[in-house]
């Protein structure tokens, strides 16, 4: 008998939704559902649609201004997301063959692949509220936006291109540190980047530092803290050594908020906390000011 529990039954295939409904489960198959169509808040662990994200430039109900790629940024920076690509000069790679448990090489080739870039320093040229300037960003998500060679290669070739043209110079700095891979040769960018800028102040050229999350170490240390004028993002961490670091350094409690944008724009460090939304309008005004109110044809 069909209801005997002894008589095999024919296995069913698929789930009650494809018995029902034949044809609907490839209308709602997980390839048409990007895993990170929503994304958590990491203040409020509210979940966040994201285009409702990318509309409001990435920067989250709670205030929290989430790290983006270089190109996002240089997007969300020149006027109509329009810019020139500057190229960066080619580097040795892994000069020192140095492993630290995997091969430079293979890192470098992963990191590459998931940023989709060559290294952490792009740089573009173009109209930031109708100036003309030149850009570098550091893209925090190329192994943690680390100074080597190839980012300090980038960053001069930027600032000679900036001079070349006669263009006021913008940096937006986001970086872990030094490239501890490349050794003393990553050390080296700190005074090589340093020289750059001087070479842009002596054309009488202005340079503006765009402060991000993080910026630690040997950029603060460098060319994140040359600038004419300094900006940053509300709640971006900047310092040389993490707050951790340095409570277990003098054995104190910091103080609140210590090393944050909005304490260290208090202590007069960083000029003006500017939110991202507001950002080209704010680097026009003082690009304009800066360079005798020259525009953009």
């Amino acid at each position: 008998m069909a209801n005997d529990p002894k008589t095999p039954q024919e296995p069913r295939r698929g789930g009650w939704l494809s018995r029902f409904a034949p044809g609907v489960r490839k209308i709602v198959s997980r390839r048409d559902t990007p895993d990170n169509l929503w994304i958590k808040d990491p203040d409020s662990g509210e979940m966040l649609y994201r285009p409702d994200l990318e509309a409001a430039l990435w920067v989250t109900p709670s205030g929290r201004h989430m790290r983006i790629t270089a190109e996002q940024r240089l997007g969300f920076t020149f006027d109509g997301a329009a810019w020139e690509p500057i190229p960066a000069p080619d580097v040795p790679e892994d000069p020192l063959k140095f492993s630290d448990g995997k091969p430079y090489r293979e890192r470098l080739a992963t990191a590459r692949k998931a940023a989709g870039r060559k290294d952490a320093m792009a740089i573009g040229a173009g109209s930031i509220d109708g100036v003309k300037a030149m850009v570098v960003v550091q893209d925090f998500g190329f192994m943690g936006g680390s100074l080597g060679m190839a980012a300090g290669e980038a960053f001069i070739a930027g600032a000679q291109e900036a001079v070349r043209r006669g263009l006021p110079l913008v940096c937006f700095t986001a970086a872990g540190g030094a490239r501890m891979q490349e050794g003393a040769l990553s050390l080296m960018q700190m005074a090589r980047t340093t020289l750059a800028i001087q070479e842009v102040k002596a054309a009488g050229l202005p340079y503006v530092v765009v402060l991000t999350d993080p910026t630690t170490g040997g950029v603060t240390a460098s060319y994140a803290m040359l600038g004419d004028v300094h900006l940053a993002e509300p709640g971006a961490l900047i310092g040389f050594a993490g707050p951790r670091v340095i409570e277990a350094t003098i054995r104190e409690k910091l103080p609140p908020g210590f090393q944050r944008a909005e304490y260290l724009q208090e202590k007069g460090m960083v000029d003006r906390v500017v939110p991202r939304p507001d950002l080209p309008r704010t680097l026009g005004l003082i690009l304009s000011m800066l360079t005798d109110g020259r525009k953009a044809a």
